[in-house]
């Protein structure tokens, strides 16, 4: 856990302190790790040199902070602001307030934080979830050639053996179980070793890349887990089904 300066005008501090003189910079804990910046550096903003005084905890709704006349200053406008946060002392009346607010300022779009912040991600780009969509489909008919492929070959390199249990009395349930058994099981190996991948890979983009957020869940995962072994299963099903239906005497011929 990151042990703070101290708590301060709503800002809790890593490192440095808060503004002293207008063009004094405070950015936010992600950003300084991302671009390698500490306390006493000079950061070019809106053509103008800041000095960083602070570093901050992340979660304040913008990476770099300044002062709000030296914003006017720079920016040539005055006495206005495009966006308010308003802070509940309660997370339960979040709607209540927002409800009065739109009753009071029935011109004006007000937005609870966590759907405004949902607004800024790229979950929101026209045509994301049509590409995921495809993609997703994509990689899922590639799992299932690349399985078919797989268990056929299996199948083909293994038809003394399976000769040999039908001979013994093995039904064709029980050669199609033993199969799609088998193509299961290695899904389920890759499906771990998988999921440990894109675990260690996360870590490994946000330790270079601190500011993106990649979000690896749990219904993804669950998500992933159900179509690699949908895939597996019907990728398999054709080669057992082979397999139920070969003569034994042919079986035990083949070379």
């Amino acid at each position: 856990m990151p042990s703070f300066v101290r708590v301060s005008g709503g800002f809790a501090y890593h490192a440095g302190g808060a503004f002293v003189n207008p063009y004094d910079l405070l950015v936010d804990d992600l950003y300084a790790k991302a671009n390698h910046v500490k306390v006493g550096q000079t950061i070019q903003l809106l053509n103008h040199e800041f000095y960083l005084r602070g570093i901050v905890e992340h979660g304040k709704g913008a990476r770099l902070f300044i002062p709000l006349q030296t914003a006017e200053d720079l920016l040539q406008v005055q006495d206005k602001a495009s966006i308010f946060f308003v802070k509940c002392t309660e997370p339960s009346y979040t709607d209540d307030v927002s409800d009065a607010m739109h009753q009071l300022l029935p011109k004006y779009q007000v937005h609870p934080m966590k759907e405004y912040m949902s607004m800024m991600t790229s979950n929101n780009m026209p045509g994301l979830e049509a590409c995921i969509t495809v993609i997703v489909a994509i990689a899922v008919g590639i799992g299932f050639l690349v399985i078919f492929l797989a268990m056929y070959t299996t199948v083909t390199e293994r038809t003394r053996e399976i000769g040999i249990l039908k001979s013994l009395g093995a039904s064709k349930g029980y050669i199609i179980a033993l199969i799609l058994r088998e193509a299961d099981l290695l899904s389920a190996v890759g499906i771990i070793g998988g999921y440990g991948v894109a675990a260690v890979a996360r870590k490994v983009i946000l330790g270079v890349f601190p500011t993106l957020s990649v979000e690896l869940t749990m219904e993804w995962a669950a998500y992933a887990a159900l179509l690699a072994l949908a895939g597996s299963t019907l990728g398999a099903f054709y080669p057992a089904l082979r397999a139920a239906r070969l003569d034994p005497v042919d079986a035990l011929a083949y070379e």
